[in-house]
């Protein structure tokens, strides 16, 4: 656990965490629930949760001595592994038919994390480059996110080119401030910032960063993007 960070930060971010884990569950609540899929995500989901606290806790991935690093090791990529298993056996009767609306708008919680970024850096935990002062923009689609669910379900219709071309310019926008996340945590593979490396996210609760918020974010914008660019017909409740 790192030493002498404010507590409103972890809690910020504990209600955050479980802000995103309920945008994800109403998804699922709202058309699927009944699903298998759906029961095994609602099984994974606290199973995690628990197992990444736990290991955090215990100083599991503190260890700075791995390559790749533990975070993303046993942190990060188990829960890209669920994605990938869902994509490839449950594309019909649970990808497709998730609403776009929840998918949507569940960006907003990258306001709140990037909040809690800033106040990471101004105690010493991350690097600059992983806040908004620094080169994460991350932040624009959260900001945005509720812009784009006005414009693009407006009178019941979906505007697709709207929907295709935000969830690909936030998928970058993510996928660029997680490269530079990896490249910048303690590792033999750290590249940058080694004055103030990213060390808050080999500690609880910060490892629900990498290891549940990002990846639900990241299935967020697959999930659309499939529906919106593969599927003939996407669900428009939520």
């Amino acid at each position: 656990m790192i030493e002498n960070l404010p507590g409103y930060i972890s809690i910020t971010f504990i209600l955050t965490t479980f802000l995103t884990i309920g945008f994800l569950i109403h998804a699922v609540r709202k058309t699927v629930l009944q699903t298998t899929p759906a029961k095994i995500l609602i099984t994974i989901i606290p199973f995690w949760l628990f197992f990444t606290a736990t290991m955090a806790l215990g100083g599991f991935y503190a260890f700075t001595g791995s390559a790749p690093p533990r975070v993303f090791l046993f942190g990060a990529f188990p829960a890209f592994l669920v994605i990938v298993f869902f994509f490839i056996f449950f594309r019909k009767n649970f990808v497709d038919r998730l609403p776009l609306r929840t998918l949507t708008l569940l960006s907003v919680i990258r306001i709140p994390v990037e909040i809690v970024l800033l106040w990471l850096f101004q105690q010493g935990a991350i690097s600059r480059l992983m806040t908004f002062e620094g080169f994460n923009f991350d932040i624009l689609s959260g900001l945005s996110a509720p812009l784009i669910y006005w414009l693009a379900f407006r009178e019941n219709k979906i505007n697709r080119p709207l929907l295709i071309g935000w969830n690909i310019g936030a998928l970058i926008l993510l996928i660029i401030i997680v490269s530079i996340a990896a490249v910048a945590l303690p590792s033999p593979m750290q590249q940058i910032a080694f004055d103030q490396p990213n060390r808050a996210v080999m500690y609880f609760p910060y490892i629900w960063l990498p290891a549940i918020v990002v990846p639900i974010v990241l299935f967020s914008h697959l999930v659309s993007l499939k529906q919106l660019l593969f599927s003939r017909s996407s669900s428009e409740t939520g």
